[in-house]
């Protein structure tokens, strides 16, 4: 065999360097010859430190290069220290073991040939080689995988392997031509996969990058997961069909359910057709259940193609659910008449007030069961948006439910008047008002002393006991906040209306306050507001806009919920307006009264929105009302009577010392009276000197400051 030109070389070097590294120390101390050997020792150790601290592959192959020059630099240093050749010829043995290392170990000249090709191509190597196997590919091992795996992996290869993974298995989608999912794992075990990104699975597919999905893989028997394997969903096709022609639920993840959609982060659980009711149903949930629905209504109509019209369109929130309910009409533009068989008040005192959008009927109460209590009641809204409509409804529900009921309002109009047939008591005045809530007040200390038959002690009241010596009295103040408001009687008003409802429920009586505002500056104070709100389900209607109404609801809930929308009309989108715009068309008038349409706050805080039932004025309310009209025992009327407090209540003036005491000439000589605050009972319906003071206190506007001073100054 031909041996390499560098082989015999290095071989030949070693035999004739040994004699000399052996002899030249201990024959010729002094020779040039010493100095050189050292001296290439020294420059072996800086090959290695340089070797150490470059970090480089390959650092050991360079190590090992300089060790021949280190060693023989360390034969002479140690031969010239020795006496002679040393104990047993030392210096020989170690200059022989020299020249051995170097030609047993192969010769080092190979080790400086690193991605080269063989000196001499044609001789064969000094030692027989074995027969080379050829190297499985990386990107294609032997494991019998399908011809679709081993065609992408091949693509893979080619890309360079992206995020350092390898492909274990492609599956193609069933239908598809183009559409797969490739499983991939990482090519150093135990190495989580980082850097891979859509781009880079999209480019060796030659696809677009919103085409692919990535996904992390489960542990599943027989197979490893998590973070060093991945999931790639490769689908141009199933995607070109989601563009043009998308399910239900795929619009809904596109279009709303995204973080610049209408209800980010909410799945589409399914979508209904009711062709009976002519409406549509969208029902969503959110993908995390801990999350609130962030729903914009008109984002969503956009995205699903509905019309923005708050008419036909309403949205349902359920904790992490919520229901979209589109109608080809406005659902609450129909009209629901009210019946004595709705109206009636069940065991638990509940009945049917009227409609949701959905035809779910909506109860309110007339008492509290669970309470064993009486029932407040708060109405808001302005002129023309359904409250006295509503108040016949309750006051006929109370009324069947063998109740008294009286009404007082600031102003005179024909819908009370009517309502006056059929109940205890009804005026029309702020000074009338005031005199119903004294009487009430009043009847708070009779009813505490009245005796119950069945064991002579006074009790509580309580619904449905018909032990009970007296029925329930139901207080009904419409327009409070002007009447809150009035120069004369408004702090009566707004201080015995406060009293009524702290106190009023242990003794039966309930007062039902209707207005424009629930808030303190308007004659609602907190404590007043939050009595009603907790012992009745407030009903809003319509309060000027789609923000005032929404303000009121929040003012009347323990918590803020979404409150729905009640626009000032119903009318339906017709058309493009920037087309009308263009061709100089007028816009279409069809709207739709939404007087009768309310927000009621259930028990739960939950705002829901209802079209309450109609009582038509112009026929006759008798077929609502009972046959005879509930009114008050004969002992509580002979008590009010002996406090001077049952008489016409219509009087258009005060009786003398009813709310003020009586001239007093000794205090300025001038006979006038002083206005002092009121609200108690009896003849004289003084109060003591500190009540002096009480109508400064309680200034909740211009006008009663302007009172406020003038009595104080007797202007």
């Amino acid at each position: 065999m031909a041996v390499p030109r560098s082989v015999a070389l290095e071989s030949l070097a070693y035999t004739l360097a040994a004699p000399v590294l052996a002899v030249a120390p201990n024959v010729f101390p002094d020779s040039p010859v010493n100095q050189v050997v050292q001296l290439a020792g020294v420059a072996g150790l800086g090959g290695w430190f340089l070797a150490y601290k470059s970090g480089e592959l390959g650092a050991g192959r360079k190590i090992l290069r300089w060790s021949p020059l280190v060693l023989a630099a360390a034969v002479d240093v140690t031969a010239k220290h020795t006496a002679g050749f040393g104990p047993y010829w030392m210096d020989g043995l170690l200059a022989a073991g020299w020249a051995a290392a170097g030609l047993l170990v192969m010769p080092f000249t190979q080790h400086t040939r690193r991605r080269h090709r063989p000196a001499l191509a044609a001789p064969a190597p000094r030692r027989p080689a074995l027969a080379e196997t050829p190297e499985a590919s990386v990107a294609q091992p032997d494991d019998g995988a399908d011809p679709l795996t081993r065609d992408a992996r091949v693509l893979w290869e080619q890309a360079g392997m992206p995020g350092r993974t390898h492909i274990v298995k492609a599956t193609r989608h069933p239908g598809m031509q183009h559409d797969m999912t490739i499983l991939l794992r990482a090519s150093e075990t135990g190495r989580p996969i980082t850097g891979l990104s859509k781009v880079a699975v999209a480019a060796p597919f030659g696809v677009h990058s919103g085409d692919v999905v990535l996904a992390e893989v489960a542990v599943q028997a027989g197979r490893q997961g998590g973070p060093g394997w991945m999931e790639a969903r490769i689908t141009p096709d199933a995607n070109q069909r989601r563009r043009t022609k998308p399910t239900a639920q795929e619009r809904w993840t596109d279009r709303v359910g995204g973080p610049k959609g209408g209800a980010p982060g909410s799945e589409l659980v399914h979508k209904t057709r009711d062709a009976v009711r002519g409406v549509t149903f969208y029902r969503a949930k959110m993908a995390d259940s801990t999350e609130t629905p962030r729903i914009d209504l008109a984002k969503v109509c956009r995205a699903l193609g509905l019309p923005e019209d708050d008419s036909c369109v309403f949205v349902l929130v359920d904790g992490a659910e919520f229901l979209i309910s589109a109608f080809d009409e406005p659902p609450l533009s129909q009209i629901f008449r009210a019946t004595r068989e709705l109206l009636t008040p069940d065991v638990k005192g509940m009945y049917v007030c009227g409609y949701t959008i959905t035809g779910q009927p909506v109860k309110t109460m007339v008492y509290q069961h669970d309470k064993n209590a009486p029932a407040h009641g708060l109405t808001l809204g302005v002129s023309r948006s359904g409250k006295t409509q509503f108040f016949a409804i309750h006051m006929a529900a109370q009324s069947l439910d063998g109740e008294v009921v009286w009404l007082g309002t600031v102003r005179k109009d024909e819908k009370t008047s009517v309502l006056g047939r059929y109940i205890d008591r009804q005026g029309s005045t702020a000074l009338w008002m005031a005199r119903s809530l004294r009487a009430a007040k009043a009847l708070c200390e009779i009813r505490a002393e009245m005796p119950w038959p069945h064991d002579g002690q006074p009790h509580d009241y309580k619904p449905g006991d018909p032990r009970c010596p007296y029925r329930q009295l139901n207080v009904y103040g419409d327009e409070f906040m002007t009447a809150a408001q009035d120069a004369d009687f408004g702090e009566f008003i707004q201080k015995d209306g406060e009293d009524l409802t702290v106190t009023g429920l242990k003794y039966g009586i309930g007062f039902n306050p209707a207005g424009q505002s629930p808030f303190a500056h308007n004659g609602f104070s907190t404590e007043m507001k939050d009595n009603l709100r907790q012992n009745s389900r407030p009903v809003i209607f319509n309060m000027g806009s789609p923000g005032a109404t929404r303000k009121a609801a929040e003012g009347t809930m323990e918590h803020v919920y979404d409150v729905p929308t009640i626009p000032a009309r119903y009318s339906r989108t017709e058309g493009s307006a920037i087309e009308r715009a263009m061709r100089g068309e007028a816009d279409p008038e069809n709207g739709v009264s939404t007087g009768g349409v309310a927000v009621i706050v259930l028990d739960n805080g939950r705002a829901v929105l209802m079209r309450s039932l109609y009582a038509d004025f112009d026929t006759d309310l008798s077929t609502l009302f009972p046959d005879e009209v509930n009114r008050l025992t004969d002992h509580e009327i002979a008590e009010l009577t002996k406090r001077g407090l049952w008489f016409d209540w219509n009087e258009p003036e005060p009786r003398p010392g009813e709310f003020w005491p009586e001239p007093d000439e000794d205090d300025d000589g001038d006979g006038k009276p002083r206005r002092r605050g009121g609200g108690g009972g009896g003849k004289d319906g003084g109060r003591s000197p500190k009540g002096r003071g009480r109508r400064s206190e309680q200034v909740t506007s211009p006008r009663q400051a302007l009172e406020a001073i003038r009595s104080l100054t007797d202007a």
